[in-house]
């Protein structure tokens, strides 16, 4: 198995994400075949793509829109991958829905094929488990809008031979995308670490301590964020922010820190989904006028670094564990989700026992386990060390 620039890349499901997959392997050189079984949104994506590329060209982003869109090939029959070094799925986040079609893939690519998942939460040694040859199976995960978006987490499952890991690294970056490894474990870096910024934001209005345009000018005024958590959730769409939370919540055998919320739950039911519908949390018919926030600067402090000290938790928590080095997790956090900065560096920063204070004034607050402070968090603090060296 290699991983070359003349492979030609494969891609399973022409939606926004496998469309911006194949538009990145199209203008990095590689030869293209993006499938889909259902022929009407084949159609759009190749109308999209064919206009998105011609203005990239216009816009003296590309030098040559015709060349890279005939590189792409729109393609209704899996059989069209058969001469494919690398194939990336990105379809419906149902994992029997995704093992099924990497069972039926293997039966038509090449040996040396690699096979990859798109997937933001799923276990990629589940998907991989599909597969007689599992050992040729990792996540690559892009995130939305891949052509914009420069992070790929890439998540080796627990079956991967590992010299697919730095190949698949070393590709991502001819790609001209950030690369970071992940461990398989649910969320992988961005959708675990990233978690507090909804959760958190949610309960401190649900416990009516601030309106949510309060808790998104603290979060974009005093944490530099460039969306509140209330504008980024009705943004991304509550059919699949909220999906994902569920998901994490579920896969880590419901640890009270990634417990969804019944507010963003019960949007979800009246299929307010966010801008996407015109109704999520703020309402977006025209004419309609947002809520102002409340200019108290105090309660925007407590707002600001109530939620940061939950994001650094994580953030230390994933590192105690493994599931990043401390430098992929900044750049992760930086890359995936324009964070103004890497969260073990606001740590440091800030200061490894102020977080610690705050969260244990939390949990002696609400004696609940989400507000536990990571082991790695408490002896940073103790030994007064950084976790950025």
């Amino acid at each position: 198995m290699s991983v070359n620039q003349n492979i030609i890349v494969g891609v399973i499901g022409s939606g926004a994400m496998g469309a911006g997959i194949a538009q990145v392997a199209a203008v990095a050189g590689h030869t293209v075949v993006l499938y889909d079984n259902n022929n009407s949104a084949l159609e759009k994506a190749k109308t999209n793509l064919d206009t998105t590329l011609q203005k990239l060209a216009e816009k003296g982003k590309l030098p040559d829109a015709t060349e890279v869109f005939g590189r792409i090939s729109f393609v209704s029959d899996i059989a069209a991958f058969k001469d494919c070094g690398l194939v990336i799925e990105a379809i419906i986040e149902k994992l029997e829905v995704k093992k099924a079609v990497f069972s039926d893939l293997e039966k038509v690519v090449s040996d040396d094929c690699i096979l990859s998942s798109n997937t933001s939460s799923l276990s990629i040694t589940s998907i991989a488990a599909a597969c007689n040859k599992s050992e040729r199976v990792l996540g690559l995960h892009f995130f939305n809008p891949a052509p914009l978006m420069a992070l790929v987490e890439v998540i080796p499952a627990v079956q991967t031979d590992e010299k697919l890991i730095p190949a698949a690294k070393e590709l991502m970056q001819r790609w001209g995308k950030v690369p970071v490894i992940a461990k398989d474990t649910p969320g992988f870096i961005v959708n675990r670490v990233a978690r507090p910024f909804y959760g958190e934001a949610i309960r401190i209005y649900e416990e009516g301590i601030a309106d949510m345009a309060t808790i998104d000018k603290a979060m974009t005024d005093k944490g530099g964020f460039k969306m509140g958590p209330f504008t980024l959730m009705d943004y991304i769409g509550h059919d699949v922010n909220y999906v994902v939370t569920e998901t994490v919540f579920q896969s880590f055998f419901y640890d009270p820190r990634y417990k969804p919320s019944f507010s963003q739950k019960r949007l979800l039911e009246a299929g307010w989904l966010g801008r996407k519908s015109g109704r999520g949390f703020y309402n977006y018919a025209e004419g309609t006028a947002q809520p102002e926030p409340k200019n108290d600067d105090a309660l925007q402090t407590q707002i600001y670094e109530r939620i940061l000290a939950m994001l650094i938790n994580e953030a230390a928590d994933a590192l105690h564990l493994n599931v990043a080095s401390a430098a992929d997790l900044d750049l992760a956090m930086t890359k995936g989700v324009n964070y103004p900065k890497g969260l073990l560096q606001w740590c440091d920063e800030w200061g490894a026992a102020n977080c610690l204070q705050l969260l244990d004034s939390l949990y002696d607050q609400y004696h609940e386990d989400r507000y536990r402070a990571s082991i790695l968090l408490r002896r940073i603090a103790a030994e007064k060390r950084k976790f950025v060296q």
